[in-house]
């Protein structure tokens, strides 16, 4: 049986879980009618003053652009705030698990209160809910999205592949999102804002020096490259990096079809940067790790031992 998506106790936090009822009693006319069966008080929603709601510090999403906002704060002006807000008691305050966008419209409108749930959760499941649902919306940009998947790692002492299981991902979508907070900050912040695309990202992540990395990254925004064109700029800049890599015996580029499909598959396969160089039947094949742990994922992808 696969494992489920959500961590432990989630699912329930989410009320995904049905409660059982027992059957019904026979029909009998002459007993009264059973009351209707009270709804969990988990599942009640209450109007409660929007003062009393907070922000939750383990929001992974941080940016909330100002024409997305009005846009919602003009919908719930007409419609109001039909799905509500999941919070917590903390602090005498009611804490944020979900619905962060629309409490920040809520706020643009000084709506008097706001409809909410209450839950009971510990930092983790709040983290991964928050993940969850951000993740399942595609609100996270990639930065966003690695930086929350760092913190479950660095926070709650998970492991990568742990991560990967609640928040419903593989292993190797984890491990390539985490590895865009090796980028020098000036190029997280164009991830960030959408100028940079992941993939051209991982490609400029084989050069060292941050400001190397930001020359590729103004190259790539200046003329517009396309991640393949930005592979052949990085393994250039490269020999710049290092004296050994000028030394070395290079292959003349391919713009094979057929090649650079299976250098794609090979890096869907292996969750990692692949470069596959060939030419009349002659070439080099060089897959990139970043840890010790990439390297022994990689050793078993491939069917060895590291022993």
């Amino acid at each position: 049986m696969a494992k489920p998506a959500l961590g432990r106790g989630l699912g329930a936090l989410l009320g995904g879980s049905p409660v059982a009822t027992p059957p019904a009693p026979p029909a009998n006319l002459t007993t009264a009618a059973p009351p209707p069966p009270e709804i969990p008080s988990r599942e009640r929603v209450q109007h409660v003053p929007l003062g009393r709601v907070v922000p939750c510090p383990f929001q992974p999403r941080k940016d909330f652009p100002a024409e997305t906002l009005r846009e919602l704060a003009d919908s719930i002006k007409e419609q109001g705030i039909v799905q509500p807000l999941i919070v917590r008691e903390r602090n005498g305050h009611l804490e944020l698990i979900a619905g962060e966008r629309r409490w920040r419209a809520a706020q643009l409108l000084s709506l008097p209160e706001v409809p909410v749930i209450v839950r009971q959760a510990d930092d983790r499941a709040v983290l991964e809910l928050a993940l969850i649902e951000n993740l399942q919306r595609e609100n996270l940009n990639p930065i966003e999205e690695a930086l929350g998947y760092s913190q479950l790692i660095e926070q709650f002492q998970l492991k990568q592949d742990e991560v990967a299981v609640k928040v419903g991902k593989s292993r190797a979508a984890v491990t390539n999102a985490l590895r865009l907070l090796k980028l020098a900050p000036v190029i997280q912040g164009y991830v960030r804002e959408g100028k940079l695309s992941a993939g051209h990202a991982k490609v400029i992540l084989a050069l060292v020096s941050d400001k190397t990395q930001k020359l590729a990254a103004d190259r790539v925004l200046r003329d517009g490259l396309s991640v393949r064109h930005t592979e052949v700029l990085v393994a250039r800049l490269q020999t710049q990096e290092t004296p050994e890599a000028k030394a070395a015996p290079k292959l003349p580029p391919t713009q094979d079809a057929h090649v650079t499909n299976l250098e794609d598959r090979l890096r869907e396969r292996l969750g990692t940067k692949v470069h596959l160089r060939y030419a009349k039947g002659k070439g080099a094949l060089e897959i990139a790790f970043f840890s010790d742990d990439e390297l022994e994922r990689i050793l078993q992808l491939l069917g060895i031992s590291p022993q």
